[in-house]
């Protein structure tokens, strides 16, 4: 069966103008929530903050999810196994990390002659899901089938990683990771909305955008991963910092890399495949 894709918005609809008008409030509600977070330290460290925005996260792919595989031309028996196929993995996947980070699985003090957790939780997910989510026939139909912003503008949450900024500034988390970390999440959330907009006029340059945003994203997780790992106990560690880094394995912060991060990286696998499928349809449309 073919996909049934929902047309993107004629050009000129959405103008470029409106797209980085978006910054004049979501830099200010960013720096807001920032002074928050750095006024009230007990909001990132009860974890309520993570907890909070990965539910809401999750609400928002389970919803996505299910509209998508709605506009696909497929019989509803199709439509339910894809959506479980996709969401209980997913959810069982969220579920196991987030108790394996209470629990304290991925604390380094805890046994630190034996397997390294945290960066296996990072690295398995993205090398066992990246080629699932990229070959899959199914998924691209669900893919062609959904508006091109969504996968952008569910980033937003990334705004979220100020909190290792406002750690750094608490003497919470070593410079060295927190700031270039802490810098590339929240200007990668803040991207996220004009990104999104862009890409929603259904211009090739709105595409071009939401593809270089992308690739911002997967450099900020290159930046943090290589940064967490130098700075944190194990045979990588290269800097030996005053205060923990975040890879010591304490929850709340441990979530960020055991589950958020591979995520995320996943969600800009997917957002790269969609724009691609989509850049290759409207060369085919107008040739």
């Amino acid at each position: 069966m073919t996909p049934a894709p929902t047309a993107p918005l004629p050009a000129g609809i959405v103008a470029p103008r409106s797209a980085w008008r978006s910054l004049l409030w979501i830099v200010p509600l960013t720096a807001a929530w920032i002074a928050v977070i750095y006024w009230q330290p007990i909001v990132p460290t009860s974890g309520v903050q993570t907890t909070t925005h990965q539910l809401l996260a999750h609400a928002a792919i389970a919803i996505g999810m299910w509209l998508g595989v709605e506009r696909c031309d497929l019989a509803p028996g199709q439509r339910r196994a894809t959506w479980f196929a996709v969401m209980i993995p997913y959810t069982l996947w969220f579920a196991i990390a987030w108790s394996a980070a209470i629990h304290g699985t991925f604390r380094a003090d805890e046994s630190p002659s034996s397997l390294p957790l945290l960066p296996l939780a990072i690295i398995l997910p993205v090398l066992i899901g990246t080629p699932i989510l990229l070959l899959s026939n199914r998924l691209g139909q669900v893919l062609d089938a959904m508006p091109a912003n969504w996968l952008v503008a569910l980033q937003i949450y990334r705004i979220f990683g100020g909190w290792a900024l406002a750690a750094w500034l608490h003497g919470g988390l070593p410079g060295a990771f927190a700031v270039p970390a802490g810098i590339g999440d929240v200007l990668t959330g803040v991207l996220a909305v004009p990104a999104a907009i862009a890409v929603a006029s259904g211009t090739a340059k709105g595409r071009r955008a939401a593809m270089l945003w992308n690739i911002v994203g997967l450099a900020d997780f290159a930046v943090a991963i290589t940064m967490g790992m130098i700075t944190s106990p194990g045979r990588l560690q290269l800097i030996v910092p005053d205060v923990p880094s975040i890879g010591m394995g304490a929850y709340p912060d441990v979530l960020t890399p055991a589950f958020v991060v591979p995520c995320s990286i996943l969600l800009h696998m997917l957002s790269l495949r969609q724009l691609s499928r989509l850049n290759k349809r409207n060369r085919h449309t107008v040739r």
